[in-house]
């Protein structure tokens, strides 16, 4: 088991895109002071899942605004969420075994793409890719699923994926090298509506474009981050 705490730490900028006219207007939804103190955290953002304590892996969400063990602020500007192995937990309710205690936040607005509009994710990560850890900045449905946008996945492989599902077996998936997982790497995506329907999304890497996905039907589904 890997025992090392693992740390995984972002500064977040949201902005909404709308296109009129071909004329682009912008507005901040989540700003890149939104980790300075614990006050800004929760002004934006949420302590778990909004669902509760867990997904489909194995680890257990736990903090809140009174306990910072595993989801903290250290430097202000940085937010930390260390995972660390655990025994002694009780599966979850599909029976899935928890190896693992680790921290995770959620934005408090949806995102929703409306026709002609879209947004921007940016955000700056040092994030593990030791084997055992899986880190991820994303999108999922607040109702239903999909949709669900991989902004960052990282799966204990050495590399970080983006991915798109449009069904459980219809994906877009890209897997790049991770070079230099203890520098900070900036993550970006833009998503925009194309046709009423489909939203299209640029994945960006350091300022690389990596790779352009689409998900069908995106176009006025609601979406956490």
């Amino acid at each position: 088991m890997f025992s090392q705490l693992l740390p995984f730490l972002l500064l977040s900028g949201v902005t909404t895109a709308a296109h009129h006219h071909h004329k682009r207007a912008t507005s901040t939804i989540i700003p890149t002071t939104c980790f300075d103190d614990y006050t800004s955290l929760e002004t934006y953002f949420s302590y778990l899942y909004p669902w509760g304590s867990d997904h489909n892996g194995g680890a257990r969400m736990v903090g809140n605004s009174s306990d910072h063990d595993y989801i903290s602020i250290i430097d202000s500007g940085t937010l930390t969420l260390t995972a660390q192995p655990v025994t002694g937990q009780p599966a979850t309710s599909s029976g899935v075994a928890i190896n693992y205690l680790s921290g995770t936040v959620y934005a408090k607005e949806q995102f929703t793409v409306e026709e002609g509009g879209g947004y921007d994710f940016e955000a700056e990560f040092q994030a593990p890719t030791a084997q055992g850890t899986w880190p991820a900045f994303w999108l999922t449905a607040v109702v239903g699923w999909p949709p669900e946008v991989d902004i960052a996945e990282w799966k204990g492989t050495g590399d970080i994926s983006f991915n798109t599902f449009n069904t459980s077996s219809i994906v877009a998936a890209k897997d790049v090298e991770y070079s230099d997982p203890d520098s900070f790497h900036t993550i970006k995506a833009e998503l925009r509506d194309e046709d009423g329907s489909t939203v299209s999304v640029a994945f960006y890497m350091d300022d690389s474009l990596i790779t352009t996905q689409y998900g069908d039907g995106f176009t006025g589904a609601a979406m956490y981050l």
